[in-house]
This record gives structure tokens, C-alpha cells and sequence, in this order.
């Protein structure tokens, strides 16, 4: 299977989750509540400070079937990028 490469820095996002400040399972949950709002094909970004989110996201995103992209550093805080797939 190949991914194709995406520049995080311009990507366009369709529904922004704001989990800053809350611990596990918070930033999971709130990607949960996020995702119904997001058309398939269309990007959700999780706002996260909690670490534990960078394995417990991909991991539910492929469990859900959806595309995890990638992970960028902003200070203080983690930006997480999911396609929806289906």
C-alpha cells in the first residue's frame, strides 16, 4: 500500500477538534465527536497536548478506517491530521 507524501504545512482543513488541555482519552474522544462532521475525503485536525494522543490516534483512526497523515509541532501543542475515508 502506498501513501501518497502530504505537505501538513498547506494542508486544508475542513473541521478543526480543539483537545488541548485534556489527557487520555480526551483528545480520542473529541476526534470521535469531530468525525460525524466531516464529510469522507474531507480532513479533521485534532489539537492535542497530550503525547499518549500521537499512538492512540492512529491507532483509532486505522481502526475506523480512516487515513492518519501526520503529526505537526506548534508550540505547546501537537496539530493530528485525519482524512475521513469512508
Amino acid at each position: 500500500m502506498t501513501t501518497e507524501t502530504v505537505d501538513l504545512t498547506t494542508l486544508t482543513v475542513d473541521k478543526t477538534v480543539d483537545a488541548r488541555g485534556t489527557s487520555c482519552p480526551g483528545p480520542i474522544l473529541a476526534a470521535k465527536k469531530g468525525i460525524p462532521g466531516v464529510k469522507v475525503g474531507e480532513i479533521m485536525e485534532v489539537q492535542a497536548t497530550d503525547t499518549g494522543t500521537l499512538k492512540d490516534l492512529p491507532a483509532w483512526a486505522k481502526k475506523m478506517g480512516h487515513e492518519y497523515l501526520g503529526m505537526l509541532q506548534e508550540p505547546g501543542y501537537m496539530r493530528l491530521f485525519v482524512r475521513k475515508l469512508k
